[in-house]
């Protein structure tokens, strides 16, 4: 039988253990715990002779007092110290949620990223908050978004079906960006979001034999993406923000686990997908530290 000591007992530790839990999972794992994920790999048909070090963030969802923008040049500080050969930006630079936070501008969050060096450059993509934040462009069901307009204001070109050929040591690379997959928002319930992507018109423009890195803010195209694409990167899913033993309860992608995070081969066909630096709908990190991404290839 169960005293009334006791009780109280369990009632307080229960409080304890939940307020702990909170603290950790809204203070310190988002803000004090961000760390770098490194992967190196050769994909299939990667030209031997080619060393390439790709440095990615994605999902920086920029809002007080969370992701400042003192703290987001600090992240392009750290992006820059990894001595990368090219920088690339994921999507999802405003906040995914509203209620809780306090707004950082785009041109406060742009003027961060413009700190960001590397001597391939910086390219960029844009995610579905950049385009669901931007009323007007929801309106006209076309860009350029408000998000594109500040990158480009800072010097940092944004791919939307669109590739550019870069140099490294005589070899020739293809970074290819898509257009975001969830760009729409729906106006019926029953109907999806309407898609901007266009993956077969964007490597159509692709003119020779180099390997191709696709950025894709949405993980889900994965299974479309041709073995001709040496490298997807993507974001979007935030690991699923809680993650224990390698499961995340809840993924935001029809998919589910089998592209919520990290590295995945399908058919001798490589995926990497970012935890990601910020949150969406609840400021809350637990088993996904922020992480900033470095690639090395070759």
């Amino acid at each position: 039988m169960i005293t009334r000591r006791g009780f109280l007992r369990f009632i307080g530790g229960s409080f304890l253990s939940v307020a702990s839990f909170s603290a950790y999972a809204v203070g310190i794992e988002p803000m004090l715990l961000t760390h770098v994920k490194r992967y190196a790999l050769t994909p299939p048909h990667w030209p031997a002779g080619l060393k390439l070090r790709v440095v990615a963030l994605a999902d920086i969802h920029a809002c007080r007092p969370w992701m400042t923008p003192e703290r987001i040049a600090s992240l392009a500080e750290e992006a820059n110290a990894l001595q990368p050969d090219l920088i690339v930006l994921l999507g999802d630079y405003i906040a995914g949620i509203r209620l809780l936070s306090q707004r950082v501008t785009p041109p406060e969050w742009a003027g961060a990223l413009s700190g960001l060096k590397a001597p391939l450059g910086v390219l960029s993509i844009l995610g579905n908050h950049d385009w669901w934040a931007d009323g007007f462009a929801q309106r006209a069901g076309v860009g350029p978004t408000i998000a594109r307009k500040a990158l480009e204001k800072v010097g940092i070109p944004v791919l939307e079906n669109d590739v550019v050929r870069l140099e490294k040591d005589g070899h020739g690379v293809w970074i290819a960006g898509l257009a975001d997959q969830l760009a729409l928002l729906r106006k019926k319930k029953h109907e999806r979001p309407r898609r901007l992507d266009d993956l077969d018109g964007t490597l159509a423009k692709i003119s020779d034999a180099a390997p191709v890195i696709l950025l894709a803010h949405e993980p889900d195209i994965f299974p479309k993406v041709p073995s001709r694409v040496s490298l997807t990167l993507a974001g979007h899913t935030h690991g699923g923000q809680v993650r224990l033993f390698g499961y995340s309860p809840i993924v935001p992608s029809q998919f589910g686990n089998r592209y919520a995070y990290g590295h995945v081969i399908e058919n001798d066909r490589n995926l990497i997908v970012s935890g990601g630096l910020g949150f969406s709908n609840l400021p809350i990190r637990f088993g996904m530290r922020p992480e900033i991404l470095q690639i090395d290839l070759g």
